[in-house]
């Protein structure tokens, strides 16, 4: 998923997606909002709705004359009507598509009354109508929907689905749920996406990214002031900020101002974890890495990564001694849940110092819950659910951004729940969504990668949250910028650390 401004229909101006996200009962009612404090009728937004659509497509498909729109019932039909007159209007060809009756009252029958005076007359659904087309608009549902689509619903969307042409969606692609990133059942995957007035966090996360395609944002008049009074159900990370998290260094600084990172782990036969990270960590900028692993494994490690000091700790009683020289700490790359790996772990619950907590730390950690607001944990939604005592993982991802909320409820610090969207849960606010990252991603090692330059961010100064949202944001950007030089698949952990050393010093 890609996010980008979109011509707003109304200014001819390219809007900026906004930092807020909300649910879908929130944009109904910024909906409200707008119209009561613009002193304009909802007609008149829907029909600024209707020609944003129509410039962004007129924007990234100029050849396109041909369209199809596929309208259900509601308002999302309605803008889609708007669409059909105007596209008319410009001389082009339209064939709008309704599985609904004939809107009785409201902006919707009053849309398709303007679009049939201008000529454009409702037909049956068919799949014979998509042949040919140059684009599908797809106003079958907005941000509304609820419930499984079945019958004539899901059958339309398998038909448009299969089609050649590009989808449009209107608000948000039909099927995806507003609120959560998951899927009614089924949904109709769209090329773009112009969302309207408010972005909808489920958008973002789970299903959400693999739907919208690239998401367009037309605003229809809502400002920032407007939207005051709203508090936002979950917020994009703001990468405007990165140059403030990671300013220039001082000319006289040196190593012990950048923190003093210790990582705990490297298992037998799970060397190479804590091995990438602290490469990672040492990539984005940490001062001091101190790695304490199996004492077999130390002179092994010391000879590939010289930068590191490389440690041997035989249990528990041997890594005080380090946490009396650490300021920050990361438990869980290669630590296995054997008797070596608890031993560490446990030594280690009795530190106050600011730790990451990842991979079989947060195995352990589900054991002996306890709450401790020094930690950022780390899970990805198999761990998330041992955290939460859930059946498995998809307990998790059928809402999560009600889970990362309950970890961090749990357990304290801030809980970053790893997958499509990634979401960081501080201790106040709501939680902050980051995009970006490809299915590349899906290998093994990445989750060390990302422990690494968390905990390196934290060790320079950072904030936990600071930490989490920016470490997550580079993490992302480097797998989406080794993708894009050699292809998505036999994308490896390792590729990405050459590359976070230049996103470190942005």
């Amino acid at each position: 998923m890609v996010l980008c401004g979109a011509h707003s229909g109304y200014d001819s101006l390219m809007e900026e997606l906004p930092i807020p996200l909300y649910r879908a009962g929130q944009a109904r009612q910024l909906d409200q909002w707008l119209s009561q404090r613009l002193a304009i009728s909802t007609m008149t937004l829907m029909r600024r709705a209707g020609r944003a659509a129509y410039d962004c497509l007129r924007h990234y498909w100029p050849q396109a004359e041909r369209i199809v729109i596929v309208c259900g019932p509601g308002n999302n039909a309605g803008d889609g009507y708007v669409l059909a007159r105007l596209w008319h209007e410009a001389g082009l060809m339209v064939t709008v598509l309704s599985l609904a009756a004939e809107p009785a009252a409201g902006d919707g029958a009053q849309a398709w009354a303007e679009m049939k005076a201008a000529g454009v007359m409702p037909a049956a659904f068919s799949e014979a109508a998509l042949v040919g087309v140059d684009v599908i608009v797809d106003g079958l549902f907005g941000s509304g929907l609820n419930r499984p689509l079945t019958g004539v619903w899901a059958s339309a969307i398998a038909v448009c689905a299969k089609a050649p042409a590009p989808v449009l969606a209107l608000d948000i692609p039909s099927g995806l749920d507003a609120d959560t990133g998951n899927v009614w059942g089924t949904v109709l995957p769209a090329c773009r996406t112009i969302c309207f007035v408010a972005i909808k966090q489920g958008m973002l996360t789970q299903h959400g990214p693999g739907n919208c395609g690239e998401i367009d944002y037309a605003s229809l008049g809502m400002t920032a002031a407007m939207s005051a009074p709203f508090v936002p159900s979950s917020r994009r990370f703001d990468s405007a900020k990165i140059q403030k998290l990671l300013p220039p260094r001082s000319l006289t600084a040196h190593k012990g101002d950048f923190g003093r990172l210790l990582l705990i782990g490297g298992d037998l036969g799970m060397l190479g974890a804590v091995r990438l990270a602290a490469t990672a960590a040492l990539r984005m900028g940490a001062g001091l890495v101190t790695v304490a692993t199996r004492p077999e494994h130390a002179p092994m490690l010391d000879a590939v990564l010289p930068e590191a000091m490389c440690l041997g700790v035989a249990d528990g009683r041997a890594l005080r001694p380090l946490l009396q020289r650490a300021t920050v700490v990361v438990i869980g790359p290669g630590l296995g849940q054997g008797s070596w790996g608890r031993s560490l772990f446990t030594a280690l619950l009795a530190s106050e110092l600011p730790l990451l907590v990842d991979a079989d730390g947060l195995n352990l950690l589900a054991l002996q819950a306890r709450r401790n607001q020094q930690w950022i944990l780390t899970p990805h939604p198999g761990e998330a659910a041992r955290l939460l005592a859930l059946a498995g993982a998809d307990s998790v991802q059928r809402d999560r951004f009600s889970a990362v909320a309950a970890i961090q409820a749990r357990y304290g610090g801030v809980c970053l729940l790893k997958g499509a969207g990634t979401l960081v849960q501080g201790s106040e606010g709501s939680p902050i969504v980051i995009s970006g990252g490809n299915p590349g991603m899906a290998s093994g090692g990445m989750g060390d990668v990302l422990s690494g330059v968390i905990a390196s961010l934290r060790a320079q100064g950072l904030s936990s949250l600071e930490a989490a949202c920016l470490g997550a944001h580079s993490h992302n950007h480097a797998a989406d910028i080794a993708a894009a030089a050699g292809g998505e698949r036999g994308l490896l952990a390792s590729d990405l650390l050459s590359i976070l050393r230049c996103l470190a010093n942005p």
